[in-house]
């Protein structure tokens, strides 16, 4: 049984790995094609697409790594992994454009490291 939560949260970290660049695709795209073409502004800047994506990426990186942190007892992933949605958060209060860009890319490359640890520890881990 021990396995199966471990299962759940390596998925989950995989999952919220791929989101988050997914996610940092979205902001570069996003900001080339707002700023150079000029195209798609109402849709790839539309303030719900961020507010989504920050609720999905603190849903699955609570579950993921929170699990991971009682597994193996290490605050790194986790430290990292909320000081990158913290930034993320950040970027929802300043306007669009290259400031919310540039938190919204550090936030989840954080993130994205917080997950990447949290791989990490588990497969160290005695437990």
């Amino acid at each position: 049984m021990p396995s199966m939560p471990f299962s759940i949260r390596g998925r989950l970290d995989r999952a919220g790995m791929v989101l988050s660049g997914l996610c940092a695709l979205h902001c570069i795209t996003g900001v080339f094609l707002v700023a150079v073409l000029g195209l798609g502004g109402g849709v790839l800047l539309d303030p719900i697409i961020h507010r989504i994506g920050l609720a999905a990426a603190t849903l699955i990186a609570a579950v993921a790594i929170g699990l991971g942190a009682v597994r193996h007892r290490r605050a790194a992933p986790f430290v990292v992994a909320m000081t990158g949605l913290s930034f993320m958060g950040g970027a929802l209060a300043v306007d669009h454009g290259l400031e919310e860009a540039v938190l919204t890319i550090i936030g989840v490359g954080l993130v994205g490291v917080g997950h990447i640890l949290n791989l990490r520890r588990a497969h160290s881990s005695p437990v």
